[in-house]
């Protein structure tokens, strides 16, 4: 119990003094929640002397508001110190976690680790924000309740004092049992959670697939054994959480009657006086409650450890370097882009081995190949969403890996078949790719990808607000939103994987117009699909077995007659 309330405060960063100060209100409020059992005690020590009097009964009086008063108060100062904190420190710690995911490669969340995340976001977090920060205090004061309640039984009798301590060591016992074989089942809990998260996710992501082959009934059941599965491992973990709150329970009831028991034993044989039997009588239901109390927030705080195991899951995976200091010069004689001896694994595997090939500026390039061949790898390994594992790529002569993020990616645009919106309005969608651009940019940016005319026709035009992932827009909308980013972006190199190939005949002419605006004066690197789109290209690289089989222009790897040549007659046909 100990140790995880450490490592929960060691999570608390710049915010760990605000845990401190809470820590000494609280010892405070544990203090103060046991004066008005000791001023009772007192008062009826008058009465059995017969010395009360009326200003002793005002002064305790007095004594017992004042206590209680303080004990709200401090337990306020508690809660405010803690509560805020809290979502102080959670708050941060989100955007700790976006930053490192930003840094994460590709492969991680392509791993089906989206579940992972959105669990430690959605249920991890937010469960040792709302439930574990504010616990923090109860457990000091606790804890400072069962010291004062042990010494007031030494002070009575030394015989009870020990036998209320051989109890407290047994719910430590307890405790220690408790947490040695619930752990486990608190991460099956978690992990539940997590598969929860992930069936959601996919089923909401895959619900156009999933209608349009009437696999409703099939992934519905899916869907619906995860939440029977994560029923049964909640009702398991309460389940197996029972017998041990019953031992506390028990443990509870076995102190307070040994105590009893003991001490009418010492009254009965006159080794105890009337005053202090009838103060263990007071203080008998609050000798040993506090370790009770303690030891009954074990369910909450194994849940915490397993969550914190999760998030450190999380964050222990290894970024992406981003130490580089160079720039990337304005000038450069040489090519834009140069692949040299470029091998890339993905699990260990190699998917890519020693690809070579350079683009010179304001040239076209296109990847060609059969699906599965590596040819999207290729490309974003260019933005670094992954890295190489041997080799380099360089940008006017200057190796990614030693240009900062940042400014790499103010080098590249990016507009792949798939497109994502956030929800916000068709404006900030637009705008997200130069924050500080003019409404004029904007407006210009939007013409030139040919979406005046379906923006126009929105209801609030470019205030619209556009449903998450552009779901109000048709795919071919979306396409061109994307490429008005791109346009806007103004960056120098652009990634194409093919925009316009799953669109229909009527978005595929305008896409295709909005592509030629974004190329003007760019260095072009198309991910080809249709290969006769990429006729004029300057260069294309046939992408087959984990490298480059053939090169050239497309009249030269026509006459070649190979696996380029069988590629383009075969898309001639479909």
């Amino acid at each position: 119990m100990i140790e995880i309330m450490h490592r929960l405060v060691n999570k608390t960063g710049r915010y760990k003094a605000r845990i401190r100060w809470s820590y000494l209100t609280a010892l405070i409020k544990g203090f103060l929640m046991k004066v008005p059992m000791f001023i009772c005690f007192i008062g009826i020590t008058y009465l059995l002397d017969g010395v009360m009097d009326e200003r002793k009964c005002l002064y305790m009086g007095v004594g017992i508001f004042a206590a209680v008063l303080l004990e709200a108060l401090f337990e306020h100062l508690t809660n405010v110190l803690q509560s805020a904190a809290g979502f102080m420190v959670f708050a941060d710690m989100r955007m700790e976690l976006g930053e490192h995911l930003r840094k994460l490669p590709m492969g991680y969340f392509t791993e089906g680790n989206i579940g992972k995340i959105s669990s430690v976001l959605s249920t991890d977090m937010a469960f040792i924000e709302e439930n574990c920060m504010t616990v923090l205090g109860e457990l000091v004061a606790f804890i400072v309740s069962q010291i004062m309640m042990v010494g007031m039984m030494f002070y009575i009798d030394y015989r009870i004092g020990f036998i209320s301590l051989i109890f407290v060591g047994l719910f430590i016992l307890i405790g220690r049992l408790r947490m040695k074989t619930t752990m486990e089942h608190s991460a099956v809990r978690q992990k539940c959670s997590e598969d929860q998260a992930k069936a959601v996710i996919d089923f909401a992501e895959g619900i156009s697939i999933i209608k349009s082959y009437n696999l409703l009934g099939e992934k519905s059941k899916d869907l619906t054994e995860s939440f029977e599965k994560n029923c049964r491992e909640n009702i398991k973990f309460e389940n197996y959480f029972a017998p041990w709150e019953a031992a506390n329970y028990l443990a509870y009831g076995i102190g307070t009657s040994a105590i009893l028991a003991f001490a009418s034993f010492l009254y009965i044989t006159g080794g105890l006086s009337n005053t202090y039997f009838v103060g263990i009588i007071i203080f008998l239901f609050d000798a040993i409650v506090s370790m009770k109390s303690f030891y009954g927030q074990m369910t909450r705080l194994t849940v915490t450890a397993a969550s914190l195991d999760r998030i450190d899951e999380v964050f222990s995976q290894t970024e992406m370097a981003d130490n580089g200091v160079m720039q990337i010069p304005e000038e450069y004689n040489g090519a834009e882009v140069e692949y040299e001896d470029v091998t890339f694994a993905y699990d260990d595997k190699n998917v890519i081995e020693n690809v070579s090939f350079s683009v010179g500026k304001d040239e076209m390039v296109a990847l060609v190949g059969p699906s599965g061949g590596g040819k999207s790898t290729i490309a974003s390994l260019l933005a670094r969403l992954w890295d190489v594992k041997s080799g380099s790529i360089k940008i006017r002569g200057v190796d990614i890996r030693d240009v900062p993020m940042f400014d790499l990616m103010n080098h590249i645009s990016m507009v792949f078949q798939r497109v994502y919106l956030f929800q916000d309005t068709v404006y900030n969608n637009i705008a997200i790719s130069r924050p500080d651009a003019t409404r004029e940019e904007v407006m210009e940016a939007a013409q030139k990808a040919r979406c005046l005319e379906f923006i126009e026709k929105l209801p609030n035009g470019f205030d619209t607000v556009l449903g998450e992932g552009g779901a109000s827009l048709s795919g071919g909308e979306k396409q061109r939103i994307s490429i008005a980013r791109c346009l806007l972006k103004d960056a120098p190199i652009v990634i194409l994987d093919e925009a316009t190939a799953s669109v229909d005949a009527d978005n595929e002419k305008a896409i295709q117009e909005a592509i030629d605006e974004l190329v003007k004066d760019k260095t072009l690197i198309v991910i080809a699909h249709r290969l006769k789109t990429v006729r004029n290209a300057d260069q294309i690289f046939v992408i087959d077995n984990k490298g480059i089989s053939e090169y050239g222009t497309h009249e030269k790897l026509i006459a070649k007659n190979g696996k380029y040549s069988k590629l383009y007659r075969l898309s001639e046909i479909s």
